[in-house]
């Protein structure tokens, strides 16, 4: 605890440094589109609770910079975002009020937010790859566990693992990321052994365990540590196979989002596999102090080291971000959408007292969520000690 309390300055830089990149990106999605519609905007704030720095701009626009800067948001004039704010017309702003709209640019801004938040992952992703590309390697199994599933299966030291559920496998995370995504499902290894290839049926187990940055968190495992046994040509990339490798990085991301997701809501995988600010506040600060640890290194190269590192996990976060507002909890952009669907469908607008129960239900569910992965993330950070299993 001493230590977490220790490095509290540098917890919080690399929080807001994390969350505020992702939020003022998905909220000047909302703003651009809103405002190329001519939509009134209230307000555009980063963070919440009082301002500290505020300045109206010359369409009425409240820009504010609040004292708890985690999150954000932006406010259209007449837009429901709580339940009180259903029927409310503010005036000052220049525009029209957001009701005015039409359902179709209503859900057009409603789905600027999460499509910024890809625009920016993919980006950085091209960026990432454009740089370093991507490793080809082998990946080989250095040894098994006693009395794990790998063992139990058949797998040996020295394979090297070609595919898992056919798809070829070109670097050790993506087997990572395969066994922690299938929880107690059956997955099909192929190994090369010698000269012989062989199908392995295994099924990872989940445990608490440490994961890269010293956490302690549910993950899958079979029971293998795994290395590089060959490498082949480094797959490299000009800058326009670069973004187009980006965006097929995010399609991927969602697509690992949603299967991890589904794999939570019917009870495969823990609730706590899923990290909220305070988590990914604390994987910042562990990649830090791992990165300043490495002493080989000058502090330049440390640096340049830090910065890949802390850019590939904001575009991981953007996609959770993007993804996790398209859900359709009436306070998200997800819930909007479907308002918008119903007053297409209906041809009025949802009464005021559904959109009021609506919003403060999904206030309700959105903050008890929010508790839960919070207290989650605190017992992760160590700060009560370590989590016990």
């Amino acid at each position: 605890m001493g230590e977490f309390l220790s490095q509290g300055p540098l917890f919080l830089i690399c929080l807001i440094f994390m969350m505020g990149i992702v939020v003022v990106i998905h909220e000047l999605g909302h703003y651009v589109v809103g405002r190329w519609f001519g939509a009134a905007v209230e307000s555009f704030s980063i963070g919440f609770g009082k301002p500290v720095y505020e300045r109206t701009d010359k369409n009425g626009t409240r820009w504010r910079v609040n004292w708890i800067p985690l999150g954000g948001f932006v406010k259209f004039v007449g837009e429901g975002q709580l339940a009180g704010d259903v029927g409310k017309i503010e005036t000052g702003p220049v525009g029209k009020p957001y009701s005015d709209l039409g359902t179709g640019q209503r859900s057009l801004v409603s789905l600027a937010g999460p499509f910024a938040n890809f625009i920016l992952s993919s980006l950085i992703f091209a960026l990432i790859l454009g740089v370093h590309g991507r490793p080809n390697l082998q990946v080989g199994v250095m040894s098994v566990a006693d009395g794990g599933a790998a063992q139990a299966a058949g797998m040996e030291a020295g394979d090297s693992i070609l595919e898992i559920n056919g798809k070829k496998i070109t670097n050790t995370g993506e087997v990572i990321v395969a066994i922690m995504l299938n929880p107690n499902e059956q997955m099909d290894f192929l190994v090369q052994r010698g000269d012989e290839q062989r199908h392995l049926a295994i099924t990872p187990v989940e445990v608490v365990r440490e994961n890269d940055f010293g956490q302690k968190v549910p993950q899958a495992t079979i029971g293998i540590a795994l290395g590089a046994v060959s490498y082949g040509d480094r797959i490299t990339y000009n800058p326009v196979e670069a973004i187009g490798q980006g965006v097929l990085e995010t399609g991927s991301t969602i697509d690992k989002t949603v299967t991890m997701l589904s794999r939570i809501v019917t009870g495969k995988m823990s609730m706590h596999a899923m990290t909220g600010p305070v988590g990914i506040g604390d994987i910042s600060r562990r990649a830090v102090n791992q990165v300043w640890s490495q002493d080989q290194f000058t502090p330049w190269q440390r640096l340049q080291q830090l910065f890949w590192m802390l850019i590939s996990i904001c575009a991981a976060i953007s996609v959770g971000v993007g993804f996790f507002n398209l859900l359709p909890l009436p306070v998200l952009d997800g819930g909007h959408l479907v308002f918008n669907a119903y007053e297409a469908l209906m041809g009025k607008e949802m009464p005021q007292k559904v959109q009021e129960v609506a919003l403060t239900f999904g206030l309700i569910l959105l903050l008890g969520m929010v508790v839960v992965i919070t207290w989650g993330d605190i017992i992760e950070t160590g700060l009560f000690g370590a989590r016990g299993g």
